[in-house]
This record gives structure tokens, sequence and C-alpha cells, in this order.
């Protein structure tokens, strides 16, 4: 066996010296000890009856494991010479690696630099290491702690690590963005006037609340849409065809009077052709029949004034027309244009001539449009249907809507499946100045949004790609404005906060902030929150975008930050969910429901999970209970409830031990004066002590309660001179619940 082992180190010598001429490497002498220790084991082996066994180094490789055949009487110099030379170029091409490893190499002259780099991107332009950079970084407002590698750094930041290194710095030529084809749907250019068709007038119903709006519409289509709405209010647009017995046809809009409801009112305006504003004869103006006649002065609409209620003993018709002309509604017979029609829509008296006078005034507007080539409607209402998925109820503007249509409207898109009147009957087409209600939606779209017909489902896609991005572009642009108006004020904030340390190094700085902050460390993150502020957070979800959008606006007017911060995390269409709950579960909020349901499963979860679910069908009451959480979020007030009043008649003093104190001979003359209680003494009406009595006595007697007209004297837990004339006062502080000072208007 040492012969063998000779051979076999001879065999490797001349092996190696070969590889050594070869490739010109040197093999280190490590991998001699590896190879005898390699030896050893061969000659272990040999002693054992063993034709098959697994050999592996004795230093680990990044090779596989060797397995070996070894048969001790059949080795050969080849064999052995192809198990050492895959580690013999494994080890060299290691060692080639090392050399050719190329360092970071040191930035000279200037650093190309651009905005938003990362820490890691800013080392490697300066050829320095990351430490480096963080170093550099101490002399900025920046928290260290919070930086990784990847983190951005802004360019003012990122310009004086440069400095502070030493080096300049240039800005990187910005990569110009191919600009985008602009494939978004358009209105077609005005048809020819030789195409065009008579259509029916778009009448909108506007007026104060209650003046008898809907029972008006009731009364022309003999249909009842207020006893289906809670309350008796109306809270949805509504859109309808009312066929006349003359055989005419008028849509008529039908849209909420409440205040409210403003924003649908307005959106109501702009689609239609004619307004007829209903005032109730007994009430005269209201608030929002103001509204009302300016929403029809901005959109250009010509009116017809119904006086309602006229059958009732109060009313006073002229009383009405009188009141608007100050708001320039100038009747016919004051030498107006603005037709006066007195009704009463619950008995049906002068129905017809109302109807008579808006086909009259539609005439004179020779109402036409083009019902060929591709469709252009609004969108009055829009809904998610259990049954029927996402659902818009539209009034069509040009062409004729039919089935396999392909719509767009704002970032949703559809192919119309079917389509429904008011009535709900199936129809299979629309032609403009028609109501249809369609299905096929992808997404709902919003009330008032533009509905454009496109040539296929491919170029619907590339419409709506457009407008999201457009919308991302502005978003971003957005975003960036805030983002540095935020850093702007942190660092004002900041170097407000360092003024002070200015003298101190960094690390004294680092330890006085960490002594300042100490005690918010060891709070939980949600004591953390309502220290920092006292919030409301609330998801709202609505049955129809208009009423949600009705109901978002109503809190937009939430102008009491400063008592309670009204945060509103998320708000959509549909019943309560399970994800809303969890929603409102992080962020220790409250859910509102308008017109929508939660099941069974959804109201356990959100039992089990502490969150609160209100739901309402009025508008008045949501907005109440709305109300109601934000005072409960308000810290108490501490009210002085005043118990007793009495007068100082003489001061003099007492000697107890070394100390003189002042004693005030009082009379009560009002209520009582009771030890356990507060004081405070009033002088010239300013309040100069507030405190607890040390002794009340009557005669000499100490005492706890002294009544009305009773003589007593006292001291204060202060030593406070008295004078004759001061009034003491006993009080009782109670907490009260405040109340939000935000009003809604109603």
């Amino acid at each position: 066996m040492e012969l063998l082992g000779r051979w076999y180190k001879a065999t490797f010598e001349r092996s190696h010296r070969s590889e050594e001429m070869n490739r010109g490497l040197i093999l280190k002498f490590e991998n001699l000890v590896q190879l005898r220790g390699a030896c050893q084991q061969l000659r272990t082996l040999s002693y054992r009856k063993v034709y098959r066994a697994q050999w592996k180094p004795v230093q680990s490789s990044a090779h596989p494991v060797w397995s070996v055949l070894l048969y001790p009487q059949l080795w050969q110099k080849d064999k052995l010479i192809s198990i050492t030379l895959p580690q013999h170029r494994h080890l060299a091409t290691k060692e080639e690696t090392k050399k050719k490893k190329k360092k970071i190499p040191l930035a000279k002259g200037e650093v190309e630099i651009r905005q938003k780099m990362t820490i890691e991107e800013l080392a490697q332009a300066m050829g320095k290491d990351i430490d480096h950079i963080y170093e550099a970084l101490l002399y900025t407002d920046i928290d260290l702690d919070s930086l990784e590698p990847d983190s951005i750094l802004y360019e003012d930041h990122i310009k004086l690590v440069v400095k502070k290194s030493g080096m300049k710095y240039k800005s990187a030529k910005l990569k110009e963005e191919k600009e985008r084809k602009n494939t978004d749907a358009v209105k077609r250019p005005p048809a020819d006037p030789a195409v065009l068709t008579p259509r029916p007038p778009v009448v909108t119903i506007l007026g104060h609340v209650d003046h008898g709006k809907t029972t008006l519409l009731d009364s022309l289509r003999k249909t009842q849409v207020a006893s289906m709405e809670a309350g008796g209010i109306t809270q949805h647009i509504g859109a309808f065809l009312v066929h006349l017995p003359s055989g005419e046809k008028i849509t008529f809009l039908d849209t909420p009077g409440h205040a409210a409801f403003s924003a649908m009112r307005a959106r109501g305006t702009h689609v239609t052709d004619i307004v007829i504003l209903v005032v109730a004869a007994e009430d005269g103006v209201m608030q929002q029949t103001i509204e009302s006649i300016q929403h029809a002065k901005n959109a250009g609409v010509p009116l017809i004034l119904a006086i309602n209620k006229c059958d009732k003993p109060e009313a006073d018709p002229e009383r009405v027309k009188k009141e608007l002309l100050a708001h320039d509604v100038i009747c016919e017979e004051f030498g107006g244009d603005v037709q006066a029609v007195n009704i009463s829509a619950l008995k049906g008296e002068n129905l017809m001539v109302l109807a008579e006078a808006t086909v009259a005034l539609a005439e004179m507007l020779e109402l036409k449009a083009d019902s060929t080539g591709l469709v252009e409607a609004t969108v009055i209402e829009s809904r998610k249907d259990k049954g029927k998925g996402p659902v818009t109820t539209a009034i069509i503007q040009r062409g004729t809507l039919r089935k396999g249509c392909v719509l767009v409207a704002g970032k949703t898109w559809a192919k119309v499946r079917f389509m429904f009147d008011e009535n709900g009957k199936a129809i299979d087409a629309a032609p403009p100045g028609i109501p249809v209600e369609i299905m096929g939606w992808k997404e709902v779209p919003s009330a008032g949004d533009e509905i454009l017909e496109v040539e296929s489902e491919q170029r619907a896609h590339e419409v709506v790609a457009w407008r999201t991005y457009v919308e991302q572009q502005d978003r971003m642009k957005k975003d960036v404005e805030v983002i540095e108006a935020k850093q702007k004020e942190h660092r004002m904030e900041y170097k407000k906060k360092q003024q002070p340390l200015a003298h101190l190094t960094w690390r004294q700085r680092k330890a006085v902030l960490y002594k300042a902050n100490k005690h918010l460390m060891f709070l939980k993150p949600k004591e953390r929150t309502e220290m920092d502020k006292n919030v409301l957070s609330v998801i709202v979800k609505g049955d129809v975008d208009g009423s949600l959008e009705a109901i978002l606006n109503i809190l937009d007017s939430y102008d009491a930050d400063d008592e309670c911060k009204l945060d509103i995390i998320h708000f959509g269409m549909g019943d309560i969910s399970e994800t809303d709950i969890s929603l409102a579960e992080a962020f220790n909020g409250v859910v509102f429901g308008f017109s929508v349901k939660a099941n069974e499963s959804v109201k356990q979860l959100a039992a089990k999970k502490g969150v609160k679910i209100k739901l309402h069908n009025i508008i008045y009451k949501l907005i109440e209970d709305l109300k109601d959480e934000l005072n409960s979020r308000l810290p108490p007030s501490v009210v002085e409830d005043t118990i007793g009043e009495a007068s100082v008649l003489d001061t003099f003093s007492v000697t107890v031990g070394k100390n003189k104190i002042p004693v005030a001979g009082c009379r009560v003359q009002k209520g009582l004066l009771d030890k356990k209680m507060k004081f405070k003494l009033i002088r010239n009406r300013d309040v100069i002590w507030k405190g607890s009595l040390s002794s009340l006595k009557h005669h000499k007697d100490d005492v706890q309660v002294i009544k009305t007209g009773m003589d007593c004297g006292l001291s204060l837990d202060k030593n406070l001179e008295f004078n004759i004339g001061d009034e003491i006062i006993c009080y009782e502080e109670k907490e009260v619940q405040q109340t939000t000072s935000w009003d809604p208007g109603f």
C-alpha cells in the first residue's frame, strides 16, 4: 500500500506539473494535505472487501459529492488523474475569479445624479460604500434609523451628500417619455339639420321639499312613487315617460327637493329642456326654491311656474308670484315670459293645462335630435342591482340605443344586454329624449357621466385605458405637490426643533430626543393614535350613486376638525360586506348604510369585532346619528354648578402657632356653603382664587354646612387677605357631554 501511495503521489505530481505548464497556476499547500488524507482513506478501504463505496473529500467543495467505483486491483493512472483534475480546475477558477473581481470604481470629477435615487444607487454613482452615505446623511434632517439601502433620497439630500464627500455633481439627462396617443372617445360633430327629427321634451320638476313635486308626477302618470320612498320623501332622481291624452310624450325628471340633494338637482337641469318650478301656494318661496331658480338660470333653461296646493284655504298664489319677482322670475301677467299655472296635484286640478303649457313651450323651442349614428346619452342614476348587476338610468340625446351597442361612460364600459322602460318592461330600442334603464356595465358609472357609443369592445378598452391613464397622471401631479408641501412643512418643523440643540453633537442630540420621546415608545398603537388626534373614521355605503354623492357632499361641509376629525376611509354602493367590517375594525370606525342591508353573518362578524353598523333609510336620521357619534368622541366639558353665594361683611385674623391666618366674616345670601365642595373668591367681578376651605365655623363651632341667611367665619387653603365686599362662591364641577359645532344645514 505504501508503494501504491508513493506511485499515487508521483502520478499526481506529474499531472500537477503538466497542469502548471498548461495553465500557469500553482497548487496551494492545503490541496496536498487534502490529497494525503484521501490516500490514507484509500489505504483503509483496501483492507475491506468493498466493491463500491462513496468517497467524500475532507474539505467541502462547491462541486457535487464524488461517487467513485473503487477496485483496488484495477487502479490506473488516468482514473486517478480524472478524479483529481476537476478539483484542481475548480480551485484555479475560484482563484481567477478573485483576481478578476471588480472593485467599485472611485468616481472622479462629477457625479451624475438624478431625482429620487436610492442610497445604494448613490453609493454606486459615487464609488463609495453605503456606510459612507450614512455618515454624510448625519448632516441632514433625515432619521437614519428609518433608512434602508433601497430608501429613496430627494434631490437636495443627494446634492448635500455629494458636496460633503468633496465631489461635484451634474444632473443626469432625463429620458424623454414618448407621448402617449390620445385614444379617448369624443362626441360627433353637429348633425346636418336635414336629418333631425322631433323628440319629446325633457322636463325637470324642481322645488322645495314637500311642495308636491312627486304628487304632481303621480297624478300625471297615475303611479305612486312617494309611497315607495322612505318617509314619503323622494331621495332618488327618476326619469319617466308620460303619455298625454293628446298623444304627446313628455320625459319627466323627478329630482329630490331636499337641501342634501342639491348636486342631483343641478345635474338634472343640465340634461333638461324645460324646468317646471313647483311652489306651494301657502308656503311661498323657500330656500330650495331659490336654489332651483339659480340652477335653471345657470343651465339656460326656460321656466314654467306651477303654483301647487291652490285648493287649500290659506293658499295665496298672487303672493307667490310677487315673491318670485325678487328673484327675476317674472310671470306673463307682470309683463314677463314665465307661464304660471295654478294647480292642485293632489286633486288633479289644472294638470292638463300645465301639460299643454309644457307642450306649447316645447313647440316654440323646436326640439329635434339626430336619431342615427353612434349614441350619445347622460347617466341620470346608477346603482348595483343584485339580480341585474350594475344598472344605469340614462336619457338618450343622440342616436338610437339598441341591444348589443358598446358604450363607454367615465372609466367603465358596457355591451348592452337588456334595456327597460320606467315600468320595468324590456324594450329593443330607445330613440332621443327617451329614458331607459341599461344593463351590461362592467362597473357602475357615476351619475352625470357622459355616455358615448364606440365601434367595438376593443375600442372601448382603449378609451377606458386612456381615461385611466389621464387620471393617474393627474393624481401623480397632485401627489407630488402634496409630498413637496409636506416635506417643506416637515423641514421647517425639524429646523425649529433643532435650533435649541444646535450646539450639541449629533450623538448628544439623539440622546436628548430619545429621552423626550421615550414615553411614546411603550404606548399601544391605538393609544398612540388617540393621543395624536381624536378621529371618527366612517365607511359609507349607499344603494345608488346619487344618494351616495349627496351624503358625501354633506360630509364635505364638515368644518369641526379641531373638535374631532372626520375621516371617510371608504365609500361605495351595495350592501355592507365582511370586507367593510374588517376595514372598520382596522381603523376603529363606524359603518353607515343608506337604504342598504347587512345580512346576519355580517352582523355577527361586526358584533364579534366590536364594529358599529348604522342603517338608515332617511338622510336626516343618518346625519343625526353621525352627529351623535361625533359627540360621543368629544371629551366632556367641565361646567361649574353654583351651590351657594356669600358676601364678606368683615375681616379679621387669628393666630395659629406662629402664623396669622386671615378670616372672613360672611353671610350666606343664596343657597348654602358646603365645606366638601370647591370655592372661589371674586373681587370686582374677577376670580382671584379657586380652591377649598381650610375651616368653616358658625360662632365657635366647626360646621360642615352653612345655609341661607346664616353668618359664618371661614379661612382659605391659601393665606389670602380678604376685602369687605368680596364674594365667596361655593360650586360643584360637573362633566357635561359636548356637542359638535358642525351644522349640516338641517
